[in-house]
């Protein structure tokens, strides 16, 4: 038996005390406490975000640029708070999760850049989309220090958004042993001619 990561017992924790926070019946005299318990992802809760947060690619200089108001006019309030505030959408919760194209692209929801082939995407059964590799440059890593550890924090080479982060070694049979975990909410899809499907 496979002794889970760390990552995955907190995803665990969060989603079993929010599928728990919904399942409480509301009390009138609670309410204006149970709508701020009823959450539909980890970084409003402010202990959890500030752990799956990180702030360390907002000093990157990125081709890009535009500020806070700028971005918030293009981007909807779930892609401005993961692609420009680093948070963390739900597990199994994302368009693309089980999204299983044989060709196409996915790019940055942020600025359209092209981010991953579709032969890039495999079934790893963590709840967000995962890939074995990216397209060459389109993806920048750094070390993100957040939540206790050292991990590998992707974001778009283009515009800075934030993608998601980069495990190594946990053993799925891919050419490259890795696995970019990657909010959907992150991406768009075009299929093979470059036309979009899906706008999130």
């Amino acid at each position: 038996m496979r002794i889970p990561s760390f990552p995955t017992i907190v995803r665990t924790f969060y989603t079993l005390t929010n599928a728990t926070s919904r399942a409480l019946p509301q009390h009138k005299a609670l309410l204006p406490f149970t709508r701020g318990t009823v959450l539909k992802s980890m970084p409003t809760i402010p202990f959890l975000g500030s752990l799956f947060s990180s702030a360390a690619s907002r000093d990157m200089s990125h081709p890009v640029q535009k500020s806070d108001e700028e971005w918030q006019a293009v981007l909807n309030k779930e892609q401005f708070r993961v692609l420009r505030e680093k948070g963390t959408e739900s597990p199994f919760t994302g368009e693309y999760d089980k999204h299983m194209p044989t060709s196409g692209v996915y790019a940055c929801a942020a600025c359209d850049a092209p981010l991953y082939k579709a032969t890039h995407k495999f079934k790893s059964g963590c709840g967000w989309p995962a890939y074995f590799d990216s397209i060459p440059g389109a993806v920048t890593r750094h070390t993100d220090r957040t939540f206790g550890m050292a991990r590998t924090e992707i974001v778009c080479s283009n515009c800075g958004g934030h993608l998601g982060h980069v495990f190594k070694g946990e053993g799925y049979p891919t050419p490259t042993d890795e696995r970019h975990c990657v909010n959907s909410v992150s991406l768009r899809f075009a299929d093979g001619d470059g036309e979009e499907k899906s706008k999130v």
